[in-house]
């Protein structure tokens, strides 16, 4: 494959959770930054979390902190956000992203080189 895969999402209700992977691309034996995006309906895209190619340190939204967990499995090239406690807020197409991005610039998008097509979380009231 030439460009990271979600898969993961659905329906869910309020309170509830879900876990999205992200498959790398594997294009070559760099291993990349990972990070999650997402857009809602009618919004800009947002970041959610990143991590580090190492794995060793992690940056999360504002309005995800303490909710969504993200972690990697380099022997598996896949990065995965276990999301929790989910809102109707959280409605989006969530979208995984890799890079070779510096730590200090891991919530920005223009970092990145490679996106998936995303997957569609949606979370009922």
């Amino acid at each position: 494959q030439v460009q990271p895969k979600e898969s993961g999402g659905g329906l869910v209700q309020a309170g509830g959770s879900l876990m999205l992977s992200c498959a790398a691309s594997g294009r070559t034996t760099i291993v990349y930054a990972m990070a999650w995006f997402r857009r809602a309906p009618g919004k800009d895209r947002e970041f959610v979390a990143a991590i580090t190619s190492s794995g060793s340190a992690t940056v999360y939204a504002d309005s995800v902190k303490g909710r969504y967990t993200i972690s990697r499995d380099n022997n598996e090239n896949t990065t995965y956000l276990q999301m929790d406690s989910l809102d109707p807020e959280d409605t989006a197409v969530y979208y995984c992203a890799e890079g070779v991005v510096n730590t200090s610039h891991l919530t920005e998008g223009l970092g990145y080189d490679y996106w998936g097509q995303g997957t569609q979380v949606t979370v009922s009231r």
